[in-house]
């Protein structure tokens, strides 16, 4: 595989409304450093008015940019297709998922359906077998906690050999950017600590993926 990886911004988890406005800015800042290919927006659980009026704030941000906008809302028992829908986004993203046909039949269109927090192979390919449009591994917990990185190192390097399914590997860390984007993964994410209060990071990274040994 030649081509080269492109980036995915992860936002903080449990984003809420009071945190919105920093958010936004942050984010015009960073899409406007570089090539983001994707964000992925961690809402805290809400109504879906609420929840979708948040999106709203982001996704013009981020198309804008190029970028497409992907809802994530752990904890929320709602509809989140229909929040993402409503709210201009571009898809969703759902960790441990159990009911994946069903949102890929939701998610007509062209929109995008997303999947994470997929602790084995069984799994990973379950969610490949029913149609998801990227895989991520990697990515901090909810609680702030992050996978062991050699661990979701095998787990990328796997998975991109193997499957044509696109997958986000995710670097909790600047060192984790170079090896990730060097098993041939269609994207690299940032983790929010690495981005959200250093624009220019974002810059940095796209050196680190163009200096990764070609696949």
């Amino acid at each position: 595989m030649s081509n080269l990886s492109r980036l995915a911004l992860l936002g903080p988890h449990g984003l809420d409304a009071d945190g919105m406005d920093e958010f936004v800015s942050a984010l015009k800042a960073a899409c406007g450093a570089g090539d983001v290919a994707a964000v992925i927006l961690r809402l805290a659980s809400g109504d879906e008015r609420g929840l979708t009026a948040r999106v709203k704030q982001v996704a013009p941000v981020a198309q804008e940019n190029g970028a497409a906008l992907v809802v994530a809302c752990p904890g929320f028992t709602g509809d989140l297709a229909a929040v993402a829908i409503r709210g201009g986004a571009d898809g969703i993203h759902v960790d441990k998922p159990r009911d994946l046909k069903a949102l890929r039949d939701r998610l007509r269109d062209g929109r995008i359906l997303g999947a994470g927090g997929l602790e084995t192979k069984h799994g990973a390919m379950e969610a490949g077998e029913a149609g998801v449009d990227y895989l991520m591994f990697g990515g901090l917990y909810p609680d702030g906690v992050a996978p062991d990185p050699e661990t979701v190192l095998a787990r990328v390097s796997w998975w991109a050999e193997i499957f044509e399914t696109p997958c986000i590997a995710v670097a909790a860390n600047a060192d984790a950017i170079g090896p990730l984007s060097a098993t041939g993964a269609e994207f690299v994410g940032l983790e929010s600590g690495l981005w959200l209060q250093d624009a220019t990071f974002v810059g940095r990274a796209r050196q680190a993926l163009q200096q990764a040994p070609a696949q």
